[in-house]
């Protein structure tokens, strides 16, 4: 989306920085949210981040800012008690200044948290954590257990949480929604593909009971809900020069659910020897070090207020989330490739080959895996 540098200067003119705003730029390639970092001058100079929220992923914006502001309130004042800094070790929301709001947007609870413009396109904003440092890939052991060891902090922060969050993205990690979506894939067939994925289908209909086994402990409040982060790649957490975890980033999808989809999600992800979309199939498995790695490190923050069902079902996780993106790969090359990006013909198809291949990875080695989760976490 191209604005002008007026156009910009007036939107984010809409909230309180501190300081004169000097500066306006890009930051990062925007996949989801235009991002942009800006800088002020004088007195009070510091950095913010201004985000256009993509509100065709996320229709609920308002009770997305509503999720963050409780969210990122209840660990400030955690952070507080402990001692701990609040601007640096929390994210923070900056508020609309109140002459930019009409009178219905002070009578919304998430009114000073965004601001709509002419367009319907959703603006926030945060403060921009001096001193910190972000990684693209977890590709150590020890960089693996420092990112279980934050999401492990964020969850353990939240874990006296009681609000339910508003759930900005329908069925979000529900395999039962998932499921009612798959089953309408497969009778529309939209692009005519279905006739020629036999195995592939088998691949998810082989397992459709045992998920649906997993999902229906958190139904019932076997697996208690609790605040989820639902994306929780090792680029969401900063870290100080030290090395040393600050806080968690991109709260955008923060929701109500089991934190097992973040342990799961976050071993999709971390312990991959290949890429996700890994043409050669040789190249990907789950690397068991690495998933110790991680699970030391989330175990390290989380094994003391974890109930005896999530800790018999952490591992289980991580074949409930592959299984997940496996289905929702193939189900988009059956769309006719409609919701993920792709760089050339079938790579959602090969994108579903390399997922399953880490699926069976996860599944040939899940007993050791249960082993090392009792191992840390009794």
């Amino acid at each position: 989306m191209n604005r002008t540098p007026e156009e910009m200067l007036e939107i984010a003119s809409k909230f309180e920085t501190t300081g004169e705003i000097a500066e306006i730029k890009p930051l990062g390639p925007g996949f989801i949210n235009d991002t942009f970092i800006v800088k002020t001058e004088g007195e009070g100079a510091s950095k913010y981040i201004l985000q256009r929220k993509n509100h065709l992923i996320f229709p609920d914006v308002p009770g997305m800012m509503m999720n963050i502001e409780l969210v990122t309130e209840h660990i400030k004042k955690k952070v507080a008690a402990e001692g701990g800094d609040p601007m640096r070790e929390v994210l923070t929301v900056t508020r609309r200044r109140p002459e930019s709001m009409t009178e219905d947007e002070r009578k919304d609870p998430a009114g000073d948290l965004y601001y709509k413009d002419e367009d319907g396109n959703y603006w926030a904003m945060c403060v921009f954590i001096e001193g910190s440092v972000t990684y693209e890939k977890a590709d150590t052991p020890e960089l693996c257990y420092k990112g279980g060891e934050g999401i492990g902090k964020f969850q353990a922060q939240l874990s006296d949480f009681t609000t339910t969050l508003n759930e900005t993205i329908k069925g979000f990690h529900n395999i039962r929604w998932r499921f009612e979506q798959w089953d309408e894939a497969l009778r529309k067939d939209a692009a005519g593909r279905v006739k020629d994925l036999a195995e592939e289908i088998s691949w998810i209909d082989s397992r459709r009971d045992e998920m649906l086994d997993f999902w229906k402990k958190v139904e019932d409040g076997t697996i208690p809900t609790r605040v989820t982060h639902n994306d929780t790649k090792i680029s969401n957490i900063l870290f100080d020069q030290k090395g040393d975890v600050l806080c968690v980033i991109d709260l955008d999808t923060c929701m109500s659910s089991t934190s097992l989809n973040d342990f799961g999600d976050a071993i999709r992800s971390y312990t991959n020897t290949g890429a996700e979309d890994d043409k050669n199939l040789d190249n990907v498995s789950m690397s068991l070090e690495m998933f110790e790695a991680y699970t030391r490190g989330y175990l390290s923050q989380r094994k003391g207020n974890l109930t005896e069902s999530e800790i018999e079902n952490l591992a289980f996780s991580a074949r409930y989330i592959t299984y997940e993106q496996v289905l929702r790969f193939l189900m988009d090359y059956i769309d006719g490739d409609k919701y993920y990006k792709t760089a050339y013909p079938g790579h959602n198809l090969v994108r579903t080959h390399a997922q399953y291949k880490l699926l069976q990875s996860i599944e040939s080695q899940y007993d050791d895996m249960k082993k090392i989760v009792d191992k840390y976490a009794r």
